[in-house]
């Protein structure tokens, strides 16, 4: 938890003495890969004074070896997309609000897969990757077809704000940063483009899927599909992942180990958490749970129990 990694926002930089899954895995055998980011600050006591790191939040967490880049702008994607013809804006949050402009076959998020599935068919040892897809993220602005998938006309409108409100929602409705469009028709378009995104990043991860299976690897490969938080999406009044209402914190979380076919499909209503990944994942790589761990295993619900 916070109150121990003392990791409170996005560039608190996280105490090298911890372990982590990156650590846990190379432990284990496996040569852990990045594609994506994992937007870590480093810890300042292991580098140099003049260290470029110490600059930045979005750092990759020790122990992974970056196959594919996407952090301070995501310059790897934004050079691929000028070298296949398109514009793009130097600024990266504006290249991201004009993926609507181009094909998806070359948005962020397709960009990311394709570069995991060039990878994956020279892989000739057991593999442990983490592919961090970015979208669904604001600005929100789905990639080609993916901006115009759903009807505005049929998308669901957002909770309203009530009027007996915390005073820490009030205070964040203060604040232009959180606050939601007013406009219906904004509303809407803002849903169908976060919608579309979210489409768009299933349609990447069944990419995933058939690759592994054309590959004869599926039967063999253990994945977790979760994100690191929710978001508002104007319900309640506000935009992005503060509140702590449930639409922020109430987050996906699949896995999928295909040695325990006898509890596929099951839904679990008991409460879990995002700590509980990192010892659940030790206990499936027969590492050792580190007694720093706050979470706990989920192996007994794979077991059925």
């Amino acid at each position: 938890y916070q109150m121990n990694n003392r990791v409170v926002m996005n560039g608190s930089p996280l105490d090298d003495r911890f372990d982590n899954i990156a650590r846990a895995a190379r432990r284990s055998g496996y040569d852990p890969v990045l594609f994506g980011y994992t937007d870590q600050a480093i810890d300042p006591r292991t580098v140099a004074d003049d260290d470029p790191r110490l600059q930045t939040y979005e750092g990759v967490l020790p122990g992974f070896r970056c196959e594919l880049d996407l952090t301070r702008g995501r310059e790897a994607w934004a050079d691929w997309v000028r070298s296949q013809g398109y514009e793009m804006p130097v600024d990266p949050e504006k290249g991201l609000a004009t993926e609507p402009d181009r094909p998806a076959e070359v948005g962020v998020s397709a960009f990311l897969t394709d570069r995991f599935l060039e990878w994956l068919p020279a892989q000739e040892e057991p593999w442990f990757v983490h592919m961090s897809h970015l979208r669904p993220h604001p600005p929100f602005a789905a990639a080609g077809e993916w901006a115009t998938a759903y009807d505005r006309s049929a998308v669901d409108l957002p909770i309203a704000a009530g009027s007996d409100i915390h005073p820490l929602h009030e205070f964040l409705l203060s604040i232009s940063y959180f606050v939601a469009p007013a406009d219906e028709a904004e509303q809407r378009e803002m849903r169908a483009q976060y919608y579309g995104m979210v489409s768009d990043v299933d349609q990447q991860l069944g990419r995933v899927w058939q690759a592994l299976r054309e590959s004869g690897q599926w039967d063999n490969t253990i994945v977790v599909v979760t994100s690191d938080h929710g978001e508002q999406l104007g319900d309640h009044g506000m935009v992005q992942k503060m509140g702590w209402f449930e639409e922020s914190f109430h987050i996906p979380l699949i896995i999928r180990d295909p040695r325990k076919s006898e509890s596929a499909g099951t839904v679990i209503d008991s409460f879990s958490e995002a700590v509980d990944v990192f010892p659940t994942l030790c206990e499936m790589l027969h590492e050792p749970v580190p007694r720093q761990c706050d979470g706990r295993s989920l192996t007994p619900f794979l077991d059925g129990v």
